[in-house]
């Protein structure tokens, strides 16, 4: 990094702006087959979030012209794609598998928050774990398997103490073996295959992908490019946050950027402002150059857990995403967000009967006309992803209760 020049100053509006075009949100990505089209608004989002796949499907589908659900199970199972493993903090992500290389090569290389929490008897040597991968990886190179299975092979191929239920989980007990599950999919040699009825399975990626994974610093390099294109302007500490991983650490791949990356100060509304980073090429130091705000119509947009816009892990801080009263109504838990010109300003539930969809929206804000509008056409195109027939309710925020 380098501060020699002076740092442009950017408006939330800027910034808002800049990162609903960049993900897809202003205008869909278009010019292609949906289904074509969905690697690339992962790779725009810097992966999406697939813990929930109903979300991550809206997610995505709202990102890209026509699309439906159906177009993101075919990229993901037809075209292979994008990749479900896990991801950023360990947890099930869409990854596009063009760029498993770099993503593997980063989060393999990137140190955890803390030590393994197990007490002793229960975590595994490091020895026992890179057996446990080593297994993995080869359970998974001829068959898509159930965890039981995958569970077994692994035993036969690491040893009994492998299987040992010394993991508390769900009022059971796992086997030892599954404190590297995660970690297998940070390798690269673990991620999720098509359920079998409604059990879920695993495969090894290189049978359908095969990829080195790229030399750390160049992955993590391409890695910190999409979270700032994705996330930006951000810092170490959340770029840290979103990896769980630490901030000394992440202030060291910041500074290996060197001159890639350029500061830029984010004014926030009525409290200053605070230091940023960005791609040095980044569309937002020429709207920094142009002395007038902002004056894009930014629209309403019905956006599920853990979307990448508004979800608040490694993102901008608070008081931009979710002013006012947002801030206590909708921040402090874990809902869908009613996002209104860039900013969070309610939430939302969907019902599904068969095939309507009931969609109640609480706004913490009144929408004009124009804003009530934009959010019919939303409505619609939630149902068109999700295939259903939407009805709309606006009422109070009532939180609490997930619908």
């Amino acid at each position: 990094m380098t501060n020699e020049q002076a740092a442009p100053r950017l408006t939330g509006g800027q910034v808002c702006a800049a990162r609903f075009a960049a993900q897809g949100l202003g205008t869909p990505f278009a010019g292609d087959t949906p289904a074509t089209l969905v690697p690339v608004a992962v790779t725009a989002m810097a992966g999406a979030h697939a813990q929930v796949m109903s979300a991550a499907e809206l997610g995505i589908g709202l990102r890209v012209e026509g699309a439906t659900r159906q177009d993101v199970r075919e990229a993901l199972w037809q075209h292979h794609s994008i990749v479900k493993t896990y991801g950023p903090r360990g947890t099930v992500h869409f990854l596009p598998a063009a760029e498993m290389p770099y993503w593997v090569g980063a989060l393999s290389s990137a140190p955890p928050m803390a030590s393994n929490a197990f007490p002793e008897g229960v975590r595994m040597t490091d020895d026992q774990t890179e057996a446990v991968i080593e297994a993995i990886a080869d359970s998974l190179k001829a068959a898509d398997l159930t965890i039981d299975e995958l569970g077994d092979a692994v035993v036969e191929r690491a040893g009994e103490w492998a299987g040992d239920l010394v993991m508390p989980a769900f009022q059971t007990m796992w086997p030892r073996w599954r404190q590297a599950q995660h970690l297998a999919g940070l390798r690269g040699v673990l991620a999720f295959g098509p359920n079998r009825g409604r059990k879920v399975t695993y495969t090894n990626p290189h049978r359908l992908n095969p990829f080195e994974p790229a030399e750390p610093r160049e992955a993590l390099g391409h890695v910190l490019r999409a979270y700032l294109n994705a996330y930006g302007p951000s810092t170490p500490q959340r770029f840290a946050h979103w990896l769980a991983a630490p901030k000394p650490w992440a202030a060291e791949v910041f500074a290996e950027a060197g001159d890639g990356l350029r500061p830029v100060q984010v004014e926030l509304d009525g409290e200053g402002s605070g230091e940023a980073w960005l791609p040095a090429d980044h569309v937002l130091f020429e709207a920094a150059a142009d002395a007038a705000p902002p004056t894009e119509h930014l629209g309403v947009r019905l956006l599920p857990y853990f979307d990448t816009y508004s979800y608040r892990v490694g993102n901008q801080p608070p008081e931009l995403l979710y002013p006012g009263k947002a801030a206590d109504r909708v921040l402090r838990g874990n809902f869908q967000n009613l996002v209104v010109d860039g900013v969070v300003a309610g939430l939302w539930h969907v019902r599904r009967s068969g095939r309507k969809l009931h969609v109640t929206v609480e706004p913490l804000v009144t929408l004009t006309r124009r804003q009530r509008a934009d959010l019919e056409e939303q409505v619609d195109r939630v149902g068109v992803v999700l295939e259903g027939r939407p009805d709309l309710t606006i009422g109070p925020v009532t939180v609490g209760g997930h619908a």
